[in-house]
């Protein structure tokens, strides 16, 4: 039941990356570098942050060694690598998924912390924090979307990926650019 979650999780997780962004390959580039008062300042900022996040996480997951990432890291200058990237640490996140099975969930992850402090929690509460905080970086690339635009953004409802709605292809639209 937690594997098919998490499973359904990292596919949604796909889908809204790149619907978002196909909306953000439609912004000239001074918009998208914009500094639109986001935590990260701009679309460009916010979708560096959420890829340094994921590669913090998903190597504490894999039990690698945590490479010290600032969090407000521009990973990729250009937005094609950018997209490119996230494509790729996309396809990672459901490979790493999907070779688990339930058992792995309920496994303890030891990992320490850029300063040094040490935890130690369950996989399953792991990817809830980091679903979560994709999510809610979305939510603000997807409000930056509408400040710089001002138009409705693509839905990122689940629900819309429930029912078909088609997501493009990352390595494309990065290919395209």
């Amino acid at each position: 039941m937690i594997r098919a979650h998490y499973v359904a999780a990292a596919q949604y997780n796909a889908w809204a990356n790149a619907r978002l962004y196909e909306a953000a390959f439609r912004l000239p580039e001074a918009d998208y570098r914009r500094d639109v008062g986001l935590f990260f300042k701009s679309l460009h900022g916010t979708l560096n942050h959420i890829l340094v996040g994921d590669r913090i996480w998903l190597s504490r997951l894999a039990g690698e060694s945590d490479r010290s990432y600032k969090l407000d890291a521009i990973l990729y200058e250009a937005k094609a690598d950018l997209a490119l990237a996230r494509a790729e640490e996309d396809a990672r996140i459901q490979a790493l998924i999907d070779g688990f099975d339930e058992a792995d969930f309920r496994a303890e992850r030891r990992y320490a912390r850029a300063g040094g402090a040490e935890y130690a929690q369950q996989v399953a509460d792991i990817l809830a924090h980091f679903f979560n905080h994709q999510t809610h970086h979305r939510g603000q690339a997807h409000t930056a979307l509408s400040i710089l635009t001002g138009a409705e953004p693509p839905s990122l409802d689940m629900l819309q990926m429930q029912r078909g709605v088609a997501a493009p292809d990352l390595r494309a639209l990065a290919a395209a650019a």
